[in-house]
């Protein structure tokens, strides 16, 4: 282990990417990894999706939507409203420069090509240096048991608004789905820095990536320190359906419960500094820290919190 070495991030899509971005301006570029959630990723209008991936390859490389957080800056939609005309379906948008992304993407899966070759390809020509990789080239998709039946992770999220109360979460073809061996590899390094498990909905963007076989494993097996960031701020969720999930489930919507969730593999959890008096969960080391990232600024100082707390535990 050096701290001159590798980091390797976990994430999902709009508020992991923006810790993501953090640690890509903070460190070397070519020592980020960037494990990706591909449990959002589905077929839409005969094309092959990946929203997650394609949120981190727009943000770090300069291309993303500022005010949505996903998609393409300046963005137009053309073929949304000629879909429209035609009594197509719209309820998920594409706009037509993320398009060009999709049809790309679709084209190289059906030659016979995989996911990790077409995304590394994708970042190199987009710019960025850090490593960017499915957790599995097989498909691993979310589903969620609710009160309208189960439903697939776009229906629930995109298409229904989040509205369905949650039972229970499934990750389809995650028992037969073989981890990215650059992912477990990079796990593995004698030199890896840190492990970071980005300020993603646990549940829907971090646990698909844990479903894949032997890789709650290897993070319990890794040497290097495990942090993770609270998407939870005061009983409430940064960004998407995290609270309201953690509560349909049965579970307290606070930063602990997030911390208790990866409890089998965490060394350190950095919780925000509005959450100190009311924390509880003495059984993994906290740090207290300014968590919510709304300028670049605050992502290159979460970034900077997150190494320096990775490192201390290695002292």
């Amino acid at each position: 282990m050096s701290l001159d070495g590798p980091v390797l991030a976990l994430s999902g899509g709009v508020g992991g990417a923006k810790l993501a971005l953090g640690l890509y301006r903070v460190l070397p570029p070519d020592r980020l990894t960037v494990v990706a959630n591909t449990g959002d990723d589905f077929e839409h209008l005969g094309l092959s999706i990946s929203p997650d991936l394609d949120t981190l390859l727009y943000t770090l490389s300069g291309a993303a939507n500022p005010e949505l957080g996903w998609g393409r800056r300046d963005e137009t939609w053309t073929f949304m409203a000629a879909l429209e005309k035609i009594g197509g379906e719209t309820w998920f948008r594409l706009g037509d420069g993320d398009l060009a992304t999709h049809v790309e993407r679709t084209r190289r899966l059906a030659a016979g090509e995989t996911l990790s070759t077409i995304i590394d390809d994708f970042r190199r020509r987009l710019g960025i240096a850090a490593r960017l990789l499915p957790a599995s080239d097989d498909k691993v998709r979310t589903c969620l048991e609710t009160d309208r039946g189960w439903l697939e992770f776009q229906d629930y999220f995109v298409r229904l608004h989040c509205e369905p109360a949650v039972h229970r979460l499934g990750f389809t073809g995650s028992e037969s789905a073989r981890p990215n061996p650059d992912f477990l590899n990079a796990l593995g390094a004698p030199d890896l820095r840190a492990v970071v498990i980005c300020p993603s909905n646990p549940f829907i963007s971090i646990d698909p990536i844990l479903a894949v076989p032997g890789v709650r494993q290897a993070l319990h097996d890794c040497r290097a320190p495990v942090v993770a960031v609270s998407p939870i701020i005061e009983g409430k969720a940064v960004k998407g359906p995290t609270a309201k999930i953690m509560k349909e489930l049965k579970l307290v919507a606070d930063a602990a419960a997030v911390a208790r969730h990866y409890r089998d593999f965490l060394d350190i959890y950095v919780a925000d500094d509005r959450d100190r008096a009311s924390f509880f969960y003495p059984e993994i080391p906290t740090v207290f820290a300014p968590t919510l990232m709304t300028t670049l600024e605050d992502r290159e100082a979460l970034a900077r919190t997150v190494l320096a707390v990775a490192d201390g535990l290695r002292r």
